[in-house]
């Protein structure tokens, strides 16, 4: 029986079994409920996102991967994901299976804070770990094998996202006691995704006719790339304001930096583009703006406003140039998420090492930090470093160790044949497309078709692509029906 009352304002009273009383404002219980729906709502922007930029015959995959990664991590967040990440009586590596099946998950404080219930933090956390491997499979996109992603998110989640959530944010963890500041997963969210889609390019490949103009295309939609990063930059109030775990002064700062450094990322990004193209990229914009994001992360609650600014420049700016490490070191990351992610994600671990500041940190009335390089305290910065590489290190190699061995059971491997990446991964792996309830095929096709006479690749088709008919009525269409 769940030992609960109500008081006349409607607050939960909790009573353990020593008769200690603990009591659940109901502000900060609906706080952290608003922001798990806004963090769910990043993950179908995600994929809108993912999908604006790729070509149209894959468009339909990313937005399909992204709420399939919701539902099995959702189940493996019940499973043993949760107990795994938070449960007390763990290591400082990994916890142990106290909450088996969310078995005594309920009223009881948190391990995240006292100020709400277990179920509400679960299910918070619940979407932190379904956002992540989303990030990672923008690697497999073009080229992957969607069926092997239902196993390979599972099994991922369990092996490296479980762990990094573990000794960062559980009490026991080893970079938690250590010192290790990151509010809202720097490392467990960014860096682990960025290093993980790193190890999926490299392993996987580059995709077919990498360094030729086949792969010289724009993105496919340009709509879904600003649609995507609109629907992320409103998550992301409740992915950073929501991490106070409470309506407090400290969510309401973590608010306010994340739309600053969200900002000065975006117009950071979009002017180092301009100085080439001399053009006003809504791309550059996007992709500055989401470097920005990620770069706040794990400073969120720890910075005050002037920090951000200097947040949202250095991850604009890092970012932008790390795009160019795939070029340098010959990999195919198809979204660039290892410079967006696991870039930004150690930018902004390494700032949040020199401008935390512990009365900013102090906001919520009970976190006590020594701070960083601005409160003196300099050892912080190496705190920092060791969590960064340790998350980028561990995630890589895991990953490379899970497509290895998921390489020797065939109906697992994650890289799919030449005719699906010809045809595209939404008509062969899914046998359904993004746009055809328009007839897209019979309003473009002669302009496709005369693209691929001059030799042009369109942002749908490789030139050498057969022309498909889906048997639409034509005058069914010309009727309007």
């Amino acid at each position: 029986m769940v030992n609960i009352t109500y008081d006349a304002s409607g607050s939960i009273i909790y009573t353990d079994d020593s008769g200690t009383q603990t009591v659940y404002q109901n502000g900060d219980i609906a706080w952290t409920l608003a922001g798990t729906a806004l963090v769910f709502i990043m993950i179908p922007g995600l994929g809108y996102f993912y999908s604006g930029l790729l070509r149209r015959k894959n468009a339909l995959s990313m937005i399909y991967m992204s709420v399939m990664t919701l539902a099995v991590v959702s189940f493996q967040w019940f499973f043993w994901g949760f107990s795994l990440a938070f449960s007390e009586t763990g290591s400082a590596f990994i916890g142990d299976l106290k909450y088996f099946g969310m078995k005594g998950v309920a009223a009881e404080p948190s391990i995240g804070s006292a100020r709400i219930p277990s179920l509400v933090f679960a299910v918070y956390q619940l979407m932190f770990a379904a956002i992540t491997p989303m990030l990672a499979l923008g690697a497999v996109s073009e080229r992957g094998r969607l069926g092997p992603c239902i196993a390979f998110v599972f099994i991922w989640s369990t092996l490296v996202y479980d762990p990094i959530a573990c000794w960062t944010w559980n009490s026991n963890g080893w970079s938690f006691a250590l010192g290790g500041l990151d509010f809202a997963g720097g490392s467990p969210v960014h860096i682990s995704s960025g290093s993980a889609a790193l190890a999926i390019s490299i392993y996987l490949g580059k995709r077919r006719g990498y360094g030729t103009e086949r792969l010289a295309y724009k993105p496919h939609n340009t709509s879904y790339v600003i649609l995507g990063t609109a629907l992320l930059w409103f998550g992301w109030f409740g992915f950073n304001g929501g991490s106070a775990l409470s309506a407090n002064l400290r969510a309401a700062m973590a608010c306010t930096v994340t739309n600053l450094a969200a900002s000065v990322g975006g117009l950071t990004w979009m002017l180092w583009d301009y100085r080439i193209e001399r053009k006003w990229s809504a791309v550059g914009f996007c992709s500055g703006a989401i470097a920005g994001l990620v770069a706040i992360t794990p400073g969120s609650g720890f910075v005050g406003a002037p920090a951000a600014v200097l947040f949202g420049f250095m991850a604009g700016t890092v970012c932008n140039f790390a795009t160019q490490l795939k070029f340098v070191f010959g990999y195919d990351d198809t979204l660039d998420i290892f410079a967006s992610h696991a870039v930004g994600g150690v930018v902004g671990n390494v700032l949040t090492g020199l401008f935390a500041q512990a009365s900013v940190a102090g906001f919520d009335g009970i976190t006590v930090i020594p701070g960083g390089w601005l409160d003196h305290n300099y050892i912080q910065l190496g705190y920092q470093l060791a969590d960064s590489v340790a998350a980028l290190s561990y995630s890589f190699v895991m990953t490379t160790i899970i497509l290895w061995l998921m390489h020797f059971i065939p109906f697992l491997r994650m890289r799919g044949t030449e005719e699906a990446e010809i045809m595209g991964l939404d008509e062969y792996d899914m046998g359904e497309f993004a746009y055809d309830y328009v007839g897209l095929e019979q309003e473009i096709g002669h302009e496709i078709e005369t693209k691929v006479k001059e030799g042009m690749t369109s942002g749908g088709r490789e030139p050498h692509h057969e022309h498909h008919h889906h048997h639409v009525d034509e005058n069914s269409l010309e009727k309007g029906q």
